[in-house]
C-alpha cells in the first residue's frame, strides 16, 4: 500500500506538543525508526503509521490520553508548512479555512477535512485515516485543537464553538477537553467537527492581505502539483473514487484516465508499495466507512456506490475489512 506521509512541519508541532507533555521524542524517535534531524528539513515527510506509533508511545510514556490537546499551545503558521500563510493572508476565517481543505495535503495526508455552512454557522469536518494502523484518537485531538487555537490567534479574539464533535468514549477526565475548547463538546460523534457561529468565520482578519494571498495560493498549488505528480496512487484513488459508482472498474479504464500504458499504471503503484487490486480495495473500504456514516444511505446503496454489483460480495469483502456486517458497524456507530 502506497504510504501516507505528514509534513516535517507539523511532525514538529506535534513533537513540541509531546515534549511539552514530558515526553522525550529524541530518545523514542530512533526506537520508531525515525530521523529526528529531519524534522528540521522543510521538504522531509514522514510516514503515517509512524506517527500513529508515536503518538501511542507519548500516551504510554505520559500516562496522559489528552496529550494531544497540547497542540492548542504550539500555534505558529509554519506548523502548517506554506498554508499557514495563505491562511494568515486570507480576508476572513471563511476564506482561510477553505484554503486549508483545498491544501490540506501538503500538510498531512492521513487527514480529510471538509468546510460547509450550516442553518446557523459553518461546520469544519475531520476524517483521520491511517495506513496499516488505525489512526490514534489523539492525532485527531491535537488536530482540532490547533485548527481551533490557531483561529484565535489569528482573529486574535477568543472564539468558541457553538459544539465541538469528538468520535468515541468520553475521556475519564473531561476537564482538558473544557478548558481548550471552552465549548459544549459531545462525544461518540459520527464525525470529528468544529461548529463555528457565521459571524466568527466571517469577520474580516487583521492580516489579511491579498497579494500576498495570491502569492501563497501559487506556492501551495505548484508544491500540490508537484507532490501529487510524483504519487500516481493518488491520481489512481480518485478516478476510482469517480468510477466506482458505475460498477468496479477494470484497471485499463483507470490507466486510461491517467493516460498510461497499463503496465505502467503496475509498475507506479509497485514502486509506490501497492498494486492495482490492493489500491481498489483500500479505496472501497475507506468510502465504507464514510458511507456507512451517512444514515440516509441503505446498505444496498452503499454496495452499489461502491461498485459491487452483488450486494453478497460487499458483505463478504465487509467482513473481511472490519470482522462485522455493515448492519453491525452502522449500530457500533
Amino acid at each position: 500500500m502506497s504510504e501516507r506521509t505528514t509534513s516535517s512541519s507539523w511532525a514538529l508541532g506535534i513533537v513540541q506538543a509531546l515534549e511539552m507533555g514530558g515526553v522525550d521524542c529524541q530518545a523514542i524517535f530512533p526506537e520508531l525508526g525515525l530521523d529526528y534531524a529531519a524534522l528540521q528539513d522543510p521538504d522531509a515527510r514522514f510516514a503515517q503509521d509512524a506517527m500513529t506509533r508515536l503518538w501511542q508511545r507519548a500516551v504510554q510514556l505520559s500516562g496522559n490520553p489528552a496529550i494531544g490537546l497540547n497542540m492548542a499551545k504550539v500555534v505558529r503558521p509554519a506548523s502548517f508548512h506554506v498554508v499557514g500563510y495563505a491562511l494568515m493572508s486570507s480576508r476572513t476565517l471563511r476564506e482561510g479555512l477553505t484554503r486549508l481543505v483545498r491544501y490540506q495535503r501538503i500538510i498531512a495526508e492521513g487527514a480529510d477535512l471538509s468546510f460547509r455552512p450550516t442553518a446557523d454557522g459553518y461546520e469544519l469536518i475531520l476524517a483521520i485515516h491511517g495506513d496499516r494502523l488505525p489512526p490514534a484518537r489523539q492525532s485527531a485531538e491535537a488536530s482540532l485543537a490547533y485548527a481551533l487555537a490557531f483561529c484565535r490567534w489569528l482573529t486574535g479574539k477568543p472564539i468558541r464553538p457553538q459544539r465541538v464533535l469528538l468520535q468515541g468514549e468520553p475521556p475519564a477526565d473531561p476537564e482538558p477537553f473544557r478548558q481548550v475548547f471552552q465549548a459544549p463538546l459531545q462525544f461518540n460523534a459520527a464525525h470529528y467537527a468544529l461548529l463555528f457561529e457565521r459571524t466568527d468565520m466571517e469577520m474580516p482578519l487583521p492580516t489579511a492581505n491579498e497579494s500576498l494571498a495570491q502569492l501563497h495560493d501559487r506556492f501551495a498549488g505548484d508544491y500540490l502539483a508537484r507532490f501529487s505528480e510524483s504519487r500516481v496512487t493518488h491520481q489512481a484513488r480518485q478516478v476510482l473514487c469517480r468510477l466506482l459508482p458505475q460498477g468496479e472498474p477494470k484497471r485499463e479504464t483507470v490507466a486510461q484516465a491517467l493516460l498510461l500504458s497499463q503496465r505502467t499504471l503496475q509498475r507506479r503503484l509497485q514502486e509506490e508499495g501497492t498494486s492495482y487490486q490492493q489500491l481498489l480495495d483500500d479505496t472501497r473500504r475507506e468510502l465504507a466507512e464514510q458511507y456507512l456514516a451517512q444514515p440516509n444511505l441503505t446498505l444496498l446503496e452503499v454496495s452499489y456506490l461502491l461498485g459491487f454489483a452483488d450486494p453478497s460480495n460487499f458483505f463478504r469483502a465487509f467482513r473481511r475489512w472490519f470482522g462485522m456486517t455493515p448492519g453491525e458497524y452502522r449500530a457500533a456507530l
